[in-house]
């Protein structure tokens, strides 16, 4: 009997109709229940007997790829695929799918509850009333301010809509020519990067992982910012150097930042990481964006459809 392999645990939490779909089909079904990751290597002895597999973030790279005899389809859990060699994918003739879409709302709605929380020290604050303490900081407000989007895709468009309903200017940055119906729609100017680095209090980051994103933020681009810049990633670890945003902060370059991911997840390495996520003006979550009940249940449904049609 052929097995799909299933990692996400949310999956597991949401999944027990989807399930029964896809063993009425005829597959035999290898779903992660334990409420926790699977070590890498149970999952690389699983993997290579699987015929499709629903995977979140563990890897699978073209060492173990080749090792997947009867593998025919690969569905990610989410929308970014940098954990899938899908260059070696596409060798083997193995289908990749991902679940566009399913969880942008939630992502959207943590990247404003981000850029609110370092607008007015909300972190900080309630942690110092917990250990007693009485501080009254004065912060600032969204409306009317600059924000810049880099990355105009699904979560893009839901950040810029909540933007507009609060009242902010938004100047958008993508790779690709946007349509002026769009830009209308959401009250954008798409205009550069840099133009977004120099001129917006709050600058939000929405693309990918690729060769050309990794450290897209770095020194320089902080040297551009305004000091009462905020900055907000909910998208991937390596899109901003860490050590460069350590320094900003601590410079006080720009006003604080929030990131709801790292480079390696959970942060670790040198000292300097450990007093990065000790900073006041910063805020890092536990790559939590896209976990909402809906959005999970959303993107089980998704990956269920996207597998059944790979393995057709």
């Amino acid at each position: 009997m052929s097995t799909i392999l299933v990692t996400p645990r949310g999956y597991a939490k949401y999944g027990q109709e989807a399930a029964k779909k896809l063993e009425a089909l005829g597959y035999e079904m290898d779903i992660n229940d334990t409420g926790k990751p699977v070590p890498r290597e149970v999952f690389m002895e699983k993997a290579k007997e699987a015929t499709g597999i629903i995977v979140g973030v563990d890897e699978l790279d073209e060492d173990l790829l080749r090792q997947c005899k009867n593998l025919k389809a690969i569905v990610k859990f989410g929308v970014g695929t940098d954990n899938i060699d899908l260059k070696v994918c596409e060798e083997l003739r193995i289908k990749v799918g991902r679940c566009l879409g399913t969880n942008s709302n939630a992502v959207a709605e943590l990247t404003v509850g981000m850029m609110f929380a370092c607008a007015r020290d909300l972190v900080a604050n309630a942690i110092t009333v917990k250990n007693g303490g009485w501080i009254k900081p004065t912060g600032f407000e969204l409306k009317g301010k600059k924000l810049g989007i880099a990355g105009f895709g699904n979560i893009g468009k839901n950040v810029a809509r909540m933007a507009k309903g609060i009242g902010m200017e938004i100047l958008v940055y993508d790779v690709f020519d946007i349509p002026q119906n769009v830009l209308e729609e959401y009250s954008a100017v798409q205009t550069t990067m840099d133009q977004i680095l120099k001129e917006c209090d709050f600058i939000t980051l929405h693309v990918p992982l690729t060769d050309e994103t990794k450290n897209m933020i770095s020194t320089k681009e902080f040297d551009k910012m305004k000091p009462n810049a905020i900055l907000i990633n909910a998208a991937r670890g390596g899109i901003v150097d860490e050590k460069a945003l350590y320094e900003a902060l601590k410079e006080h370059k720009i006003h604080s930042s929030a990131s709801d991911v790292f480079t390696s997840e959970p942060p670790q390495g040198e000292d300097w990481v450990q007093e990065l996520l000790k900073m006041d003006n910063f805020i890092q979550t536990a790559h939590i964006a896209s976990r909402s009940k809906e959005a999970e249940i959303n993107t089980v449904n998704e990956a269920t459809y996207q597998i059944t049609e790979l393995l057709k």
